[in-house]
């Protein structure tokens, strides 16, 4: 009966991730139906997964159609919690367990945060092995600051503790999940280049960078060290040229700079052939509430 109960739970993000496309996978489904419903056999990279909000939807709503998939990222501790799950879910859920019983044990606000910070220095200066370094940071990402991921230029996690009082730390039914949807993907670490081996015709690449800033005070691009600057979203582009040359399908997702400022035409101008659509995305985490709320975002494709 338990088995049977996993079948049926549906795979979603393990983590919290900025920038997640839970807000637009109503918006990004909407383009994707005419081309998942109608084409067998395609291949579905992402070399950006992140939490993996699309991945996990493509991968369970279309897994008639899709016939492998390949997932990247530059962030190495994610793409190792990506492997862990993958291939040692049970061993992951024990070590998550008995974290999440520690936590909950402590009476006091002060204990919970001195365990916090604990594992943090751990989780940033200790040689961990897999499943205790994805533990670490599956745990981090529960307990801090508004569930944020964040480095400093040293790729350090330096994201303050939050204050909760019963966090889910250990997701059994999420990692056993996800472990299954997993199963036969492809997953790779590194630059986002290192995936265009597998652009062809029958490949869909759905790209989700590092968001460029709309303004100075919104500049969160730190899911690891190195910085997604201009030049790196203007080598994404040509990127985008060659696997199109390819003939891969691609969906861009990225910030609406003319949004903001009329003037920014920054993506309008560096995709004016390609289709670009606004749609409408709710954003959740900024250190300035009033910055919270709606805003438009680019989905860019190349059909």
């Amino acid at each position: 009966m338990e088995q049977h109960l996993f079948d049926i739970l549906p795979a979603k993000p393990f983590v919290k991730w900025v920038g997640g496309k839970r807000q637009l996978i109503d918006s990004i489904d909407k383009r994707l139906f005419p081309i998942f419903s109608t084409t067998k056999g395609i291949k579905y990279v992402e070399p950006f997964v992140g939490g993996g909000a699309v991945f996990f939807h493509i991968m369970q709503k279309y897994r008639d159609v899709v016939k492998g998939a390949v997932i990247c990222d530059v962030n190495t501790d994610l793409i190792n919690a990506y492997k862990v799950i993958k291939e040692q879910p049970a061993d992951l859920v024990k070590s998550l367990r008995e974290m999440e019983n520690k936590y909950y044990s402590l009476s006091s606000d002060e204990q919970k945060q001195e365990l916090f910070y604990e594992i943090r220095e751990k989780y940033n200066h200790c040689d961990n092995d897999p499943i205790t370094n994805t533990m670490y940071l599956i745990f981090l990402n529960r307990t801090c600051f508004n569930g944020l991921y964040r480095v400093n230029a040293k790729g350090e996690f330096n994201v303050p503790a939050g204050r909760y009082k019963h966090p889910l730390i250990c997701d059994e039914e999420t990692i056993i999940a996800d472990s299954k949807c997993l199963k036969d993907v492809t997953i790779l670490n590194g630059d986002f280049e290192i995936t265009e081996e597998y652009a062809n015709e029958n490949t869909f690449f759905y790209l989700d960078p590092p968001y460029r800033p709309l303004d100075a005070t919104s500049s969160f691009t730190s899911y690891s060290k190195d910085k997604f600057d201009d030049n790196d979203q203007k080598r994404l582009k040509l990127f985008i040229d060659r696997i199109t040359e390819k003939k891969s399908d691609i969906m861009l997702s990225n910030s609406d700079g003319m949004g903001k400022n009329p003037d920014d035409n920054f993506f309008d101008v560096m995709y004016e052939n390609y289709n670009i659509n606004r749609v409408v995305a709710k954003r959740s985490i900024n250190a300035n509430p009033n910055k919270r709320g709606k805003l438009t975002e680019l989905l860019i494709t190349n059909f």
